[in-house]
């Protein structure tokens, strides 16, 4: 009897920690399931497809997808913009102009694989000329000519390069919810073999 009541309190510590650990591991898959239900990846053969055609981190599409229209491909702005990336009018245009897509119309915005495509052009074009992604989304937002006056200007631009400051507060929250979401689908997906 005396060398079993030794074990006793061993076994039972063993069994604790067994549990915290199998809690705390239980907590940690919640927690990332939680967030994969947040930070979705809808129309991932799609977004794969359009990050590659024009080499850009496919994270940035899902976080641009996520802030414009949380992945309703029905998604209509207030200003009209359509689709999962709210891709206005103009800005169709003048993708469409530089694609030289004779196949696609305005109303086809609605359609996830056309609307990722005009999209991820947009998008990709601008991180060329800004070589920022800041500077790249606060264009997707405000417009280039908007984002290549604030940085001319010191007073939103120390370098002439990146944006210091926003000076518009609607696309300054904007560039700020994309980029948040940016680096959660990082720290969400990258290096997991997902």
């Amino acid at each position: 009897m005396v060398i079993k009541l030794k074990w006793k309190p061993i076994i039972i510590v063993l069994i604790l920690i067994t549990l915290v650990i199998l809690g705390w591991v239980g907590i940690q898959y919640s927690q990332r399931h939680f967030l994969k239900l947040v930070y979705k990846t809808d129309y991932s053969d799609i977004v794969t497809t359009y990050a590659k055609q024009y080499d850009l981190d496919p994270y940035l599409i899902y976080a641009v997808i996520k802030t414009e229209s949380d992945f309703k491909k029905d998604a209509v702005s207030n200003v009209g913009a359509r689709g999962l990336m709210q891709v206005m009018n103009d800005t169709y245009q003048w993708v469409n102009t530089k694609l030289k897509d004779k196949e696609t119309s305005y109303d086809d915005m609605f359609e996830p694989d056309k609307n990722i495509k005009y999209g991820a052009f947009l998008l990709d074009y601008l991180v060329d000329e800004f070589k920022d992604y800041e500077a790249a989304i606060a264009a997707y937002h405000a417009g280039r000519g908007a984002v290549n006056n604030w940085l001319k200007d010191s007073k939103y631009s120390s370098n002439g390069k990146t944006l210091d400051k926003i000076p518009i507060s609607d696309t300054d929250h904007y560039v700020h919810k994309v980029m948040k979401s940016y680096y959660k689908y990082k720290s969400i997906y990258e290096n997991k073999g997902e």
